[in-house]
Formats: structure tokens, C-alpha cells, sequence
């Protein structure tokens, strides 16, 4: 039996909205007195639950809902040359794969099938496939989520260049003092261990709950606060496990050092200096403290995700411009087997030399060094991407 319910808006409190989902039977029973002490119990959690709610889950828009700080471009743009009318262009053109026992080409499948929204294919600089899908379109940007993990290690590089991270042996307390006041655990985390996801934090990455940590730092504000309250499982160091708030704690670092914010610190270092093609934006926890959420929330495009890849495998190097140092992009491409092919917040292709970053979503940059190969995809799900890597790495192999 269904009952009919009504959603009711019972107060206002620092800028969010409250409201009550009630079934016909509880609307009969429940009183104003009631209804007064839920949005009081409400009001005195963070508005990451209500935001949680209204927007149910993680969405690549989701940067028109959060504050966020300008990523500009320079007067300068670097296009990549046109290879889809090439042999090998339109050999990925015309590549098909098999649904349902029926082949249909790439293009459509990607169209139909997987909630693609951008997928690039580049090898020796020149574009050979490029296709955008569900509305976006090249100038498009997108929450590339956990990807921008893999961007905030490129800053730490850059920052420890230029003395204002002095090693990665440095306890974060060094940069973040706050955190002294919390768990001593604090005190011997370091910068690597933040960068390999050896923290050893007591933190929830499931995205579960509107009350597990990671949502808390998605929806919330003021992530340090959040995080100088954190326990530990583990001694920093002695276990890997993946969490979300390990970059946090360093995007927060080199914004101090910086003393700019983030995205700011990214326009200043990488986004102009790789002439990128479109602005972009990241965001911030709130208004007032302006933390850049450095584990998910760079909002790019495609075209310029394809940029970073490449900064990397040309090691660190733009038009003969050292921009991050060898050595750092060395630390994140040499696979750590130790710690699940996983090393300075960039993954390992079963430990192999084709490195990756992922979002959770599906945001993916793959690229695999021995071809010059770089695969960008970007969508509102995750899916078997990989089933189009190996048969596109295939097809670039052949002469």
C-alpha cells in the first residue's frame, strides 16, 4: 500500500533549508512541539546533511552548487594537431564493439550505452578521436572528482621546487599547526604518507551515509575543523587505504605556504603556463574559509585534462619548460607494488609503466608511455572503461 507523503520546509539556520518528508499517518500524529525539536537537532549538524538530501548523491555539475575560485587563462593556447583524418584516425572512427551480439561503433556505444560525456584519444600530440556526448561539448567543464587528487600531487611537486613544501618527510604539523591540538597521531604524519594514502586515519570513504566522513568533507564546510577531530586506526605509514581526506590536508598545506588559494595556486603554475584552452573553476568548502576541496572538485574540461597527461608523460616538461621537476613526476610514475600500485596519488597499470587517475565517476586520464597514447573519458557513471582501453591500445599498436 502506498501512502501519500508531503515535504514539509520546518526552518531556516545558517543559510540551509530544513525540510521533513512525512507519510499521511505520521502527518496525524506529529505535533508543531515535534516538528520544533527535529529542525532543532538539524540545525545543529553542518548543512551537509540537508545538501546531501537535496542533491541525493555526487553529480559532475555539481560545481554550480558549491563556491568556488576562478582558474584563469593566459594570453597564450596550445591546440593539439588534428589527426582524425588520418589512417589511424579513422581507423578509431570506423572501430566497433560487440552489444548484445550486434556491433555498433565506438561512437555510439559511448553515446548510448555508458553516459559518456567526453572522450579523447591522442597519440604523438595529434587528436585522432573526439567525441562529446549528453549535452557537453568541448568548452565544457565537469567535476572530474577524484582526479583532482592526482592534480593536487602535481603542486605539491611544484610547491616542493620552489621551497615552499621543504620535503615530503615533513609532518604536516610543520604546515598545519592546528593539527598538533588533535590525535598526536598528527604529529607523525607526514606529507608522503598523506600522498601515498598512509595516514592511517579513522575515515569512511563509502559515500554511504550523509553522516560518514567523506560526505561530511563533500557537503560540509570547513574541512580542517572536520578533520583536526579525526582519530586514527593505524600508525601514519604502516596501512594503505584510500581516503579522501589525505589531499585535503595537502591542498590546505600549500595554501598556506602559497598564500593564495588553490585554484590560484594551479592558474599561477600549470593552467597558464600550459596555455590551456578554457577557464576552469575548483571548490571551496565555504565562503569564509575558502579551503580548496583538493580530493574531488577541480572542474575542468576534457581538452585540458588532456594537458595535464601530458605534462606528465613528457616528464614534467612544456616547450622545453621544466614546470614540475623530473624527479617528482619520477616518484609518480615508478609503480610502488607495496602499496597497491599507488604512488603520489596516481595509479599504476598492474604496476606496469601506463599510469592513471581515476574519479569516481568514471573520470579517467590512461596513458600509456611506449605508444605516446593519452585516453581522456569523462561521464556521469562509471563503466567499463577499461574494455575500451585495451581494444583502443590494440588498435593504436597496429601498423
Amino acid at each position: 500500500m502506498h501512502l501519500a507523503t508531503r515535504v514539509y520546509l520546518i526552518g531556516v539556520s545558517r543559510g540551509c533549508l530544513f525540510y521533513v518528508c512525512l507519510s499521511q499517518t505520521t502527518q496525524k500524529n506529529i505535533t508543531m512541539k515535534k516538528l520544533a525539536f527535529i529542525f532543532l537537532i538539524l540545525s545543529l549538524q553542518s548543512c551537509h546533511i540537508g545538501r546531501m538530501i537535496t542533491y541525493y548523491k555526487a553529480d559532475i555539475d555539481d560545481h554550480k552548487i558549491f563556491p568556488y575560485t576562478e582558474v584563469n587563462t593566459g594570453d597564450q593556447t596550445f591546440y593539439f594537431e588534428d589527426g582524425r583524418d588520418s589512417k589511424l584516425g579513422k581507423r578509431l572512427d570506423t572501430l566497433t564493439f560487440s552489444v548484445n551480439g550486434v556491433r555498433k561503433p565506438m561512437s555510439t556505444i559511448l553515446d548510448a550505452h555508458t553516459e559518456t560525456t567526453a572522450f579523447l584519444v591522442i597519440k604523438n600530440d595529434a587528436v585522432l578521436f573526439e567525441q562529446y556526448y549528453e549535452g557537453y561539448k568541448r568548452d565544457s567543464i565537469s567535476n572530474i572528482f577524484s582526479v583532482s587528487k592526482s592534480v593536487t600531487a602535481l603542486l605539491v611537486g611544484i610547491a616542493i621546487d620552489e621551497g615552499l613544501i621543504n620535503d615530503v618527510n615533513d609532518p604536516i604539523t610543520q604546515y598545519i599547526p592546528e593539527l598538533k591540538d588533535g590525535n598526536p597521531y598528527f604529529e607523525q604524519l607526514t606529507i608522503e604518507h598523506l600522498l601515498n594514502m598512509r595516514s592511517g586515519l579513522k575515515f569512511d570513504e563509502s559515500y554511504s551515509s550523509p553522516f560518514d566522513e567523506v560526505s561530511r568533507l563533500y557537503y560540509g564546510r570547513q574541512q580542517l575543523k572536520q578533520i583536526a577531530k579525526y582519530d586514527f586506526l593505524h600508525e601514519p605509514g604502516t596501512h594503505h587505504e584510500y581516503q579522501s581526506a589525505n589531499t585535503t590536508l595537502l591542498g590546505i598545506a600549500i595554501e598556506r605556504m602559497a598564500g593564495m588559494e588553490l585554484g590560484k595556486y594551479l592558474e599561477k603554475k600549470v593552467w597558464i603556463p600550459l596555455e590551456m584552452e578554457n577557464p576552469a573553476t575548483w571548490s571551496v568548502d565555504d565562503n569564509k574559509n575558502r579551503n580548496a576541496k583538493a580530493f574531488c572538485c577541480l572542474n575542468t574540461t576534457a581538452i585540458d585534462l588532456a594537458k595535464i597527461a601530458r605534462l606528465v608523460l613528457n616528464n614534467g616538461r612544456f616547450k622545453g619548460k621544466q614546470i614540475v621537476s623530473e624527479q617528482w613526476i619520477s616518484k609518480i610514475r615508478t609503480p610502488n607494488k607495496d602499496n597497491d600500485c599507488y604512488q603520489y596519488q596516481w595509479y599504476s597499470a598492474n604496476c606496469s609503466d601506463k599510469f592513471m587517475a581515476i574519479g569516481i565517476l568514471g573520470q579517467n586520464i590512461y596513458v600509456d608511455p611506449s605508444q605516446d597514447l593519452i585516453i581522456i573519458r569523462l561521464g556521469k557513471s562509471w563503466t567499463s572503461v577499461g574494455v575500451y582501453l585495451g581494444r583502443i591500445t590494440e588498435v593504436v599498436r597496429q601498423p
